[in-house]
């Protein structure tokens, strides 16, 4: 019979009960901590500190390009001796834009061997260096009068804005009970949609989008991230990472009972889960997991296949196309050019508080329901744009029906396509392969991201209003994708919903009385 208490010996060296008896008491127990100092901590510098920078360098770059190009074909000149003609320009500037999502493709894979080798933490801390040399270069690009920096600026914070995204969620999960994971999951994208807010205001013509402080516009992330840096040193790093990728035993065992802030004799369940999955890890030789073994694995083929689609699935929803067009409706209905960009930004603030108000969504519902939700939602109202726009023109009121079309459009995609697909790997992996997984599903999303950069412009010039159509189709589609395959994940042992999709699509996670 066990003791009421651990013994120190458990904690080192485990304890011979099976596995399935922990999984049963993991899903009945009830949670044992709540939002402890640490976990709040870890939130809000993680998320003001990290993740906020992403959306910022996402949102800036668009106001103040008339003020930039022109500095860019002068520091050619001035170089060179070469004066660029305006396609030139055009392409010299849509590559400065571009570079930072290829930066982030490549930033999201890099960042599964830093999450390994360095932790959670120490992966964080590295993106944080490269975000600030990269704001570094921002700032003094328009002193050195060079466009190199401002390019090599850029495909920094792209590098940093990869690794962010791909470790970021990864670490919170880690780090919270089960109950609040949902509720950690969501701050990347919360501080994603708050930096995409805060760079449209920034860049407003009247704040710092303007020929004289362009720099500082660019730069303005560092403040919050020079903050939140001094922090960083004073966070725990994840449990699961020193327990079963370190060997650190007692170190993890601290942490826990540092981050929960309750005496470790309390943390009896978690401790025998992290003992579980480390006894199977080492039955099944498993400690080394890399991108290509990922993908060899064939049980890992529909979790890695509903990671990466539900990632790609964000860009491919369209979310940035119909931001762009927001302009040409708001002006089709009639509105000055200060109430078209103040359009813009309500949109803004709409995502804003979807993603705000999703951290209590996530802690209350389903996943599967509230993606589901979402998805239909979000096909519905591409399908209402589409006919909006393609119409604009013939009734008086069609205009506002386009408007009621893109506040319904980000309503709907912040209601759990813009936050699930960050954290879900999180809760469909184990540890060994969540870091390639996270990696893999990143790249997905800054590849879509980077092929609708380049083929959207000419969809738009060729398609019009039917690329919406084109989008809601793929709404559909990963909404049948999820309703067959994605098993629920609230609540649930890791381990358990793993179970589930090892079969590929052979794969019936619905069927099973789990979930």
């Amino acid at each position: 019979m066990e003791s009421e208490k651990l013994p120190a010996s458990m904690l080192l060296h485990g304890s011979n009960r099976q596995s399935s008896s922990s999984s049963d008491e993991t899903a009945n127990r009830k949670p044992t901590a709540g939002w402890t100092k640490i976990l709040l901590l870890a939130g809000f510098s993680t998320t003001v500190g990290g993740s906020l920078a992403v959306g910022y360098n996402i949102g800036v770059v668009n106001a103040p390009a008339v003020v930039i190009k022109p500095f860019c074909n002068q520091s050619i000149y001035d170089r060179y001796g070469v004066v660029l003609s305006v396609s030139q320009l055009d392409l010299l500037w849509s590559s400065i834009v571009s570079i930072f999502l290829i930066g982030g493709a490549v930033g999201s894979l890099g960042g599964s061997c830093i999450a390994d080798s360095l932790g959670r933490r120490g992966g964080l801390m590295i993106s944080q260096l490269l975000g600030l040399v990269g704001g570094l270069l921002f700032l003094f690009s328009e002193v050195l009068r060079s466009v190199e920096t401002l390019c090599l600026g850029r495909l920094l914070v792209g590098l940093s804005a990869g690794m962010i995204t791909g470790i970021m969620p990864m670490y919170l999960m880690e780090l919270s009970p089960l109950h609040l994971r949902g509720s950690m999951g969501v701050l990347c994208p919360l501080g994603v949609c708050t930096g995409v807010l805060l760079g449209q205001i920034i860049s407003l013509p009247g704040i710092l989008g303007n020929e004289r402080y362009w720099n500082l516009c660019l730069s303005f992330f560092l403040l919050p991230l020079v903050l939140c840096s001094l922090i960083f040193p004073f966070l725990p790093e994840s449990p699961k990472y020193l327990f079963l990728i370190r060997k650190n035993y007692q170190g993890a065992s601290k942490g826990l009972a540092r981050i929960r802030n309750v005496p470790l004799s309390e943390l009896e369940d978690e401790i025998q889960e992290l003992r579980d999955e480390q006894q199977a890890r080492e039955t099944l030789k498993n400690d080394d997991w890399s991108i290509g073994r990922v993908l060899r694995d064939r049980k890992l083929f529909l979790p890695l296949m509903l990671v990466c689609a539900l990632q790609s699935g964000q860009q491919f929803s369209g979310i940035n196309a119909v931001f762009y067009y927001s302009v040409t409706i708001y002006k089709t209905a009639g509105l000055s050019e200060s109430g078209q960009m103040l359009g813009t930004i309500a949109a803004g603030v709409c995502n804003l508080f979807m993603a705000a108000i999703s951290i209590r969504i996530m802690e209350k519902c389903n996943r599967r329901w509230i993606i589901q939700l979402s998805l239909a939602s979000t096909a519905f109202f591409l399908f209402l744009l589409a006919v909006a726009v393609q119409f604009l023109k013939v009734a008086t009121w069609m205009p506002y029906l386009s408007i009621v079309g893109v506040l319904g459009f980000v309503l709907s995609y912040g209601l759990g396509l813009g936050p699930i697909p960050y954290f879900i790997a999180s809760e469909l992996f184990e540890v060994g392969p969540r870091p390639p997984a996270m990696a893999l599903g990143s790249m997905a999303n800054w590849g879509g991201n980077f092929f609708i950069g380049l083929f959207f412009p000419l969809m738009n010039r060729h398609l019009g209003a039917v690329s919406f159509v084109i989008f809601a189709v793929w709404m559909v589609f990963l909404f049948f994708l999820v309703r067959i395959y994605l098993p629920e994940t609230r609540g649930k042992d890791v381990a358990q919903v793993a179970l589930l999709c090892q079969d590929g699509l052979s794969s019936k996670p619905l069927s099973s009385p789990v979930t």
